[in-house]
């Protein structure tokens, strides 16, 4: 496919003026294809030549004012528009498009619980062009008109209210001016909860097998919305820019949400079947709190072009966390930001492939899609929640409403939005994102104490470029409680590069840096006040305080500068008596998935995995009494996901319940049956009579995963050639069989796969496209053969192959951790 470039779509912009687009849709003409015929009414600026997308299964006729134009002039996804005068046109493309099984364009899902067929777009980046033809680039704005026709039983939904014509025809409100990769449908016999909040129509809808599960969180879903809803309005001059707001929870989404205006479309893992916690209700919350601030931020106004991107994603981000915490009931969501979405962002920032959260160098489509990541994402956040703690947030709310009121329903620059910031405040805005937005790389401050008795003096050194100013916690041991527990004497404010000195007085016990995680930058300790974090790390009062400590260990331990072993030391120390959920599940998840998987050796996991258990069944004992459900539901996860000896887990599963609960939901279910697999004490037979029992879309996923996961060399081929040999596999069913199919305990059993894994790797990505190639590169990257052999069979391959952008990011990002683990295992 040819990938658009910025010099290319500069032109363009210059060349067009595009009013409106009307498009029809036929979702009834079969499983493989639906038809679409589009209408583009443009202006030309002058006389000239030009292109527009589509990329058809059969182009059946284009007329340029009346005009046939040959469709045999298609070239790849390139229709040429040549001799254009300059003044009004009107071009009519017909078309039959594939439907994708990927999670991109038009994709299409039958569910296997009830037969029902349900259908969403995705027309992110350049995807827009596999369901109409389109000028497709952010800043050719228009006006959507669409109709689409279904089958009598279904529901359409789209970016503005739709209407029911009769004959399975719909029709949808025309949109104010927006982007070609915004506009979306969403058509099935969904089911559906309506209301309205302050004038304007809400509604939830998902597919009918999930309605219990959708009802019974109705009332959370539309109160978080709600709640998100009034303080934006608080916050934003600018009034909510569409006419409807629909929330839609679709089958094998590919991200976790895409803020269509008036229609945002959910992964339906979002609709719980089973438990979870009040953290994952908190993500979910979240979630929607970052795509409605995209209505303003992406939606009303848009970025011009690609680079860009951190302008839609960063601000979504900061103002979803910082909204939930100011407007609902989950008033902690920054701590689990620390642990969670800072880790992402810390660990991308030092890799090969980092790059600014503005880069100046985003040459095409194919580019900027690699950038969805954790540096535009967490980077860009955290940066953000450093400029308001620099700034001030009634500064930085007058530069975003003035941002909003210049460039509504257009396209704006980092320039522009800088200048509305600076228009408030007399800082250096300018030189600020500079030092913030241009550059690359994690910064690390390390403390220094001087002075004797009580009078002690702080020196911080900075390794980096980049101006902070930060909090800096003193905590005394609380002599009363044996030392157990410390309390803050005093949180020192202290900008970087300091200046001076900082006084002190008293040593304090623990000197903590960056309390209250307002900055971007790796911490370090003095000497004293590690053996502190050592001995007292679970009585420091604050969670987020605690978040901090435990992310400079976690980046001790990548940087080679603490011993894995001392971290699990610390989990086994400090976790039983930790109570923020967030916390919990992201020490065991490092400390399982990195430190015993990864950073040690195979002759070291069994004593890792043994810490682990016994670390789970502390929690599990702990929370015996019931009054922390949610507590003991990550134990038993990670029980479970730990589990070296199958006795345990499989009387839970024989069972259907842990003893004192709780009882086995099917996602524990499918948990403990991967594990079994994994541990050669389950088969085939076993499987299938879970997935009878669950024959759920997610039950089908559970049951590959077991499967690839059996320590069976015909398992094994059978997954290989699933995944690499052959196109049937849903983006979620590749995924699910890519997590079962590599096991540290079958080391041995799939070594031949190691070397297969680029080749086919390669292969697939370049025939199926950047959604599968970044779950091969994901899911299905041996991440366990941490050898010397496996970072020299991929070098090879990024040296003498040519893998698709998707791809090659993903391999150089999963070689550098390679790499990175060796030097661990070496230090």
């Amino acid at each position: 496919m040819s990938v658009l470039t910025r010099d290319a779509a500069q032109s363009r912009a210059k060349f067009l003026d595009v009013h409106s687009y009307t498009i029809e849709l036929d979702l009834t003409t079969g499983d493989e294809t639906f038809d679409s015929v589009t209408v583009i009414r443009f202006a030309a600026r002058a006389n000239g030549d030009t292109f527009v997308e589509v990329r058809p299964a059969a182009l059946h006729s284009v007329t340029l004012d009346g005009e046939p134009l040959d469709p045999q002039t298609l070239d790849d996804n390139r229709l040429p528009l040549t001799d254009l005068t300059a003044g009004e046109h009107e071009l009519r493309v017909r078309a039959s498009m594939r439907y994708s099984r990927t999670g991109e364009g038009m994709h299409r899902f039958t569910d296997p619980t009830d037969g029902e067929t349900y259908v969403y777009t995705q027309l992110f980046m350049d995807d827009v062009q596999r369901v109409f033809a389109a000028f497709d680039q952010p800043d050719l704005k228009a006006v959507f008109d669409l109709t689409v026709k279904a089958p009598e039983n279904w529901t359409v939904l789209a970016n503005g209210t739709t209407e029911h014509l009769g004959d399975g025809r719909w029709q949808a409100a025309p949109t104010p001016l927006i982007s070609t990769y915004l506009v979306a449908v969403a058509a099935g016999p969904w089911h559906s909860v309506r209301t309205e909040h302050r004038g304007l129509p809400f509604g939830l809808h998902c597919r009918r097998s999930l309605a219990p599960h959708l009802d019974a969180d109705t009332d959370e879903l539309l109160e978080i919305t709600r709640q998100c809803y009034d303080r934006y309005h608080e916050k934003f001059t600018e009034p909510y820019p569409f006419d409807s707001y629909d929330q839609a929870f679709v089958p094998e989404f590919n991200a976790g949400a895409m803020e269509n205006p008036g229609l945002v479309t959910f992964r339906d893992e979002f609709v719980y079947r089973s438990a979870v916690t009040d953290t994952e209700r908190q993500t979910r919350a979240m979630v929607i709190a970052h795509e409605m601030a995209h209505m303003w931020f992406g939606d009303l106004v848009t970025l011009q072009w690609w680079d860009d991107i951190w302008l839609n994603e960063s601000f979504a981000e900061y103002m979803g966390y910082q909204t939930l915490t100011e407007a609902t009931r989950f008033t902690d969501t920054w701590t689990d930001f620390g642990v969670v979405r800072k880790a992402w962002g810390y660990d991308a920032d030092q890799r090969p492939s980092t790059h600014p959260v503005a880069p100046e160098n985003v040459d095409d489509t194919a580019a900027a899609l690699l950038n969805f990541d954790g540096i535009s994402y967490a980077k860009g956040a955290s940066a953000l929640r450093q400029l308001v703690t620099w700034l001030g947030e009634k500064d930085f709310l007058a530069g975003i409403n003035t941002h909003f009121a210049r460039h509504k329903f257009a396209n704006a620059t980092l320039a522009d939005f800088i200048d509305s910031l600076a228009a408030h405040t007399e800082r250096d805005v300018h030189a600020w994102a500079d030092a913030w937005l241009r550059t690359t790389g994690v910064d690390t401050l390390t403390p220094t104490l001087s002075g004797s008795n009580g009078d002690h003096t702080l020196t911080v050194t900075h390794h980096g470029s980049r101006p902070h100013r930060i909090a800096v916690g003193l905590y005394d041991l609380d002599l009363a409680d044996e030392g157990r527990h410390l309390t803050l004497r005093e949180r020192l404010d202290v900008d970087i590069p300091q200046q001076a000195p900082q006084p002190l007085g008293k040593r304090p016990a623990l000197l903590l840096l960056n309390d209250g995680d307002l900055t971007y930058t790796k911490v370090r300790f003095d000497p004293a006040s590690f053996e502190t974090v050592r001995t007292g790390l679970s009585g420091l009062p604050d969670p987020l305080t605690r978040a901090v400590v435990w992310n400079a260990l976690r980046d001790a331990v990548r940087d080679g500068e603490l011993a894995p072993t001392a971290y699990l030391d610390a989990a086994r120390a400090h976790l039983p008596q930790e109570t923020d959920l967030a916390l919990v599940q992201g020490v065991l998840a490092f400390a399982a998935g990195q430190i015993a998987d990864r950073y040690l050796t195979p002759e070291q996991r069994p004593a890792a995995l043994a810490t682990l258990s016994a670390l789970c069944r502390d929690l599990i004992r702990r929370t015996e009494d019931g009054d922390h459900p949610d507590l003991r539901l990550i134990a038993v996860r990670h029980f479970i996901g730990v589990a070296a000896h199958p006795d345990t887990i499989d009387a839970w599963l024989t069972e259907g319940t842990v003893p004192g609960g709780p009882e086995l939901d099917p996602d524990l279910r499918w948990r403990v049956l991967a594990r079994l697999a994994v541990l050669g004490a389950t088969d085939e037979a076993a499987i299938a009579a879970e997935l009878a029992r669950d024959p759920s879309a997610t039950g089908q996923e559970g049951a590959a995963r077991c499967r690839a996961a059996l320590p069976d060399a015909d398992a094994k081929r059978t997954a290989w050639a699933a995944m690499f040999e052959s196109d049937d596999l849903s983006n979620y069913l590749f995924t699910a069989t890519a997590q079962g199919f590599w096991q540290p305990e079958q080391a041995d059993l799939v070594a031949e796969y190691v070397p297969r894994f680029y080749e086919d790797a390669v292969a697939v990505a370049a025939r199926r496209g950047p959604a599968i190639a970044d779950a091969a590169g994901r899911w299905a990257f041996p991440a366990h053969a941490v050898t010397p052999h496996t970072l020299h069979l991929g070098n090879q391959c990024l040296t003498t192959t040519a893998p698709t952008p998707s791809l090659r990011r993903k391999l150089i990002d999963q070689l550098d951790d390679l790499a990175r683990a060796l030097r661990v295992r070496e230090a």
